[in-house]
């Protein structure tokens, strides 16, 4: 006997993955953070701008999207520390160019000054504020692209 699965069903099994993730799917466990690292409480972004962005979310939503959820990591090493900014909006997030001047000013991408690095895909937006060699920063990014794929 020959099982069939409408392509429908096949589609839908596909992608209910992408639009079911949730902001605790996209952070850091326990058991995935590098050794050397340890969680903090609050942030300790780079920059402040990040942090502002995160604490007045709402007060943006105008320009960016209405928030859906968000939720933040910071991390400290002997030579690392920053945090990871988690957001979740209603609809696709919105921001891209605000969040570019917001974060990185007239030069629009990543300084030395300022250098946190963000990925927006659907309605998800994260922000890394580290620096550009963190360990934490590069697992994070590894595993987040993987699931928003």
């Amino acid at each position: 006997m020959k099982i069939t699965i409408p392509l429908s069903l096949l589609f839908l099994l596909l992608t209910t993955n992408i639009f079911s993730q949730t902001l605790a799917d996209l952070k850091l466990k326990p058991k995935e953070i590098p050794k050397g690292y340890t969680s903090n409480d609050g942030n300790i972004c780079v920059t402040p701008a990040a942090c502002n962005f995160y604490t007045d979310i709402e007060t943006y939503s105008t320009i960016v999207g209405t928030i859906k959820s968000k939720a933040i990591q910071s991390f400290k090493s002997k030579t690392d520390r920053g945090s990871i900014l988690y957001f979740e909006f209603e609809h696709t997030f919105k921001g891209d160019r605000f969040l570019q001047g917001l974060l990185w000013g007239k030069n629009g991408q990543p300084t030395d000054e300022h250098p946190e690095e963000y990925l927006a895909k659907g309605k998800f937006l994260v922000i890394w504020s580290f620096r550009p060699d963190s360990v934490i920063k590069e697992k994070s990014e590894t595993k987040i692209e993987a699931i928003l794929q």
